[in-house]
């Protein structure tokens, strides 16, 4: 089987390390914050105190950090990725990053020698605990083919999508509807409880309805719950929103369903709501309308 070196022990990828360990990959870590590792430790992995050591001597390595920034130091800091490839190495991000950084780490590793994959996930951390993911793929073909057998361990679809790039593209996309369709939860919630509805009927007939949606499913029940324990944090849903606007403007794509989702979004976060479940957005919402969407007043 192929070694492993996994870089990134988050909400997502400690639970895919898990997942990977389980099938039998031997598999290397590192995390900034060496404690991260320690859980993984016991159930078989071996970690070290750098990105390059988790690259050195790996047949794959797969990263899974937070944004652009954090990736350009895993990879070209100190003792970064890039110093410990071998050719041959096949890298794999699953991290939501801008196309264009994926293009870059893409020709830098095939100028080493290796190949490059950009591979972000959908499904959050409930998918990485079950090993179903989504995967949407930019780069080529034979490298997606031949670590099949890892995606097919973390995740239930892999989408090749096209060239290096790509698999950012589609996740940038992806993510600027699931930010939409979450504030058109919460908006509807919002004009159903302060009319009287009550919450539980209301988010019935929105999955039995027209208007149903995978966020409803989600995080419908959690809204009523005010349970906004961490799933994806409202702080990297406003990450991805400002990288879809990025590309938008670059690419002189009109969004403006975008743009207000990201300044709603942003409104959150300025609020104190980062660290939430994206779904506490939907206390903007119950600000302005002086009650929660289960109908106790603020």
């Amino acid at each position: 089987m192929k070694k492993i070196g996994f870089i990134g022990l988050g909400t997502m990828g400690a639970p895919m390390v898990s997942n990977l360990l389980k099938k039998g990959y031997s598999v290397t870590v590192y995390n900034r914050t060496a404690s991260k590792a320690e859980a993984l430790v016991k159930e078989g992995a071996v970690a070290v105190s750098s990105p390059r050591e988790a690259a050195e001597g790996n047949d794959v390595i797969i990263t899974m950090v937070s944004d652009d920034n954090s990736i350009a130091e895993v990879y070209e800091g100190d003792n970064g990725v890039l110093q410990g490839l071998h050719p041959g190495s096949i890298v794999i991000d699953c991290s939501t990053i801008s196309p264009s950084l994926s293009r870059k780490l893409a020709s830098q590793i095939t100028a080493l020698g290796g190949s490059f994959l950009d591979a972000p996930v959908t499904g959050s951390s409930p998918a990485a605990v079950s090993g179903t993911l989504v995967f949407m793929v930019g780069g080529p073909a034979d490298t997606l083919e031949s670590t099949s057998d890892i995606f097919e361990t973390m995740g239930k679809k892999i989408l090749h999508m096209g060239d290096n790039g790509t698999g950012s593209v589609a996740k940038l996309a992806h993510n600027t509807m699931v930010g939409i369709n979450n504030l058109a939860l919460a908006e509807g919630f919002a004009i159903a409880s302060k009319s009287g509805l009550p919450a539980d009927a209301f988010l019935e007939l929105v999955q039995l309805g027209s208007a149903g949606s995978k966020a409803a499913d989600l995080k419908g029940q959690k809204i009523i719950d005010h349970d906004f324990s961490n799933q994806f944090s409202l702080q990297l849903m406003l990450k991805d929103l400002k990288l879809a606007s990025s590309l938008t403007d670059g690419a002189s794509i009109p969004s403006p369903m975008l743009n207000l989702a990201k300044s709603l979004f942003q409104a959150g976060q300025t609020q104190g709501y980062g660290e939430e479940d994206l779904s506490a957005v939907v206390k903007i919402y119950e600000s302005w309308i002086g009650q929660t969407i289960a109908g106790k007043k603020l």
